[in-house]
Order: structure tokens, then sequence, then C-alpha cells
């Protein structure tokens, strides 16, 4: 059976990051995609010029009218905007109960453009990361949402993560990619046990959207594999082949997007 997967975000004009992005990885990964736009964001690959947040009576309409019609078998959670955003999804998390929910914890674009409002960081921490099963922030995310120094090495963020499970997260992707070194080291807290998933750096300037396709990949794989961990492996497998293929793309004057269909074309 043929996943249905939603993505709750925000928009990307350029595709490489956001709702755009995350429908590109749900194809290429074997799920039919489906979107709930949370804001409207112009941007490029050089930077955001403005967002538009909706309404959160809004969000919610586009939820319940999808959920009351359409079985959906994993979901991914990226950019949220504001509290009231928020608490609307999870309002509708409580109501309907959908399997296998990731949550990119959309703070920060690449071009250092604030995503969600500094007030809504709480929210999302005190509310919505216990509703979740699986998240997946960098470093310097995971330290905006435990309120502490971001964390400068491999060997640090073992303990990171177990404060990230403290604050009732379930099971956590921690990425180092922000970290130095040949390989980029992400810690993988989930099935039972802890695991350290090299991958190797690829060194380009095309990683607009990384964090969005690495969660979505996540998401629709999910349904389709066994336990989180394969899922998880595979994505990484999937996004270092896209970033690989990057350079096939000329898109932008800024951080250009991965190669979401690497595979075919």
């Amino acid at each position: 059976m043929i996943p249905n997967v939603l993505s709750i975000a925000g928009t990307d004009p350029s595709g490489g990051a956001g709702v755009q992005a995350d429908l590109k990885t749900f194809s290429a990964n074997g799920a039919y995609g489906m979107s709930v736009m949370t804001a409207l964001v112009a941007q490029t690959t050089t930077g955001v010029a403005e967002v538009h947040e909706l309404p959160p009576e809004f969000v919610t309409s586009q939820l319940v009218t999808l959920l009351d019609d359409v079985r959906v078998d994993a979901v991914k959670i990226g950019m949220l905007a504001n509290a009231d955003v928020i608490r609307a999804v999870v309002a509708v998390l409580d109501r309907y109960r959908p399997p296998n929910v990731v949550l990119d914890p959309v703070m920060v674009a690449k071009s250092g453009d604030r995503l969600l409002a500094p007030d809504a960081v709480e929210v999302l921490r005190e509310e919505l990361l216990r509703r979740v099963d699986f998240v997946t922030p960098n470093l310097p995310e995971a330290a905006d949402l435990l309120g502490e120094q971001e964390v400068r090495d491999a060997d640090a963020m073992g303990a990171q993560a177990e404060r990230l499970v403290g604050l009732g997260v379930k099971r956590v992707l921690l990425k180092g990619g922000h970290l130095e070194g040949e390989s980029s080291v992400d810690l993988l807290s989930a099935d039972g046990g802890v695991q350290l998933l090299d991958a190797p750096r690829v060194t380009t300037t095309n990683d607009h959207g990384t964090g969005c396709t690495l969660a979505a990949a996540i998401a629709a794989l999910r349904p389709q594999r066994p336990d989180w961990s394969t899922a998880v492996r595979e994505s990484k497998d999937y996004l270092t082949a896209a970033l690989r293929a990057a350079e096939r793309l000329d898109v932008g004057r800024g951080h250009g997007p991965v190669h979401h269909f690497h595979q075919w074309w």
C-alpha cells in the first residue's frame, strides 16, 4: 500500500525547502504527498524577504477538512511560525492522533532569518514535543529548545540528546552537520538504543532545505520500513545522494537546493 504523508509547513517559492521540498521528497521516496500551509514565505536561495503567517483558524480548517476525508500514514511538521499556530496543530493532533509524526523544529532559515517567533519556542517545547513521535533538531535548534549553549563536539551530543528526551521527546535524531570534520555525525536515540550515524560530508553550496528534506524522507519511509532506525539510515543515504547530485541544478545565486529527483534525472 502506498502511504499518504502530510506536510504541515511554510512555503518556499524557490522549491528548495518547506512544503515544496517536502512534496518532492515524499514522491521520490514512494509516498503520496499532501500539504497544509502554515505560512507563505517570500524567500529565495539568498534569504527571506517576508513572511505572511496564516491565521490559526485557517490552519485548523485545512487540517480538519483533510483528516476527515483522507487516511494519513505519517506527518512531517516543519515551519509553524508562531505560538497560536502551534496550539492549533496540537489540538488537531490530539483530536485525530495520526501515526508517525515527525517534527523538524524549524526556527532559523539557512540565511539566518528567524522563522519561529522567540515566544513560540516555549510553546513548542511545552506543548508539541511530547505529542510527536520523532524530532530532528540540528545543534542550534537543540540548544534553542533546551535554553542552553550549542554543543561544539560529537562527544557532547549524547548528553544533549538525553536532555531532549527529558523534555518528553520520544525519539530524536540530533544532527551534527554544524560540526567540523570529514564526516557528518548524527546521533539517533530510537527503538530502545542510541547510535552514532556517520555520513560523508558533501562539500557544496547547494544545501538549502536539507533539514526539511531529511525529515520529510523519514516521514515518507517510516510507514514502509520495519522501524525508525531503518527509515533514518535510508533517509540519510537519500539526502547524501541528493547533495552529491545538486551540482546538476542551476537554481539561484545563494544556497541552492538539493536534487530531490537525482535517481531519475
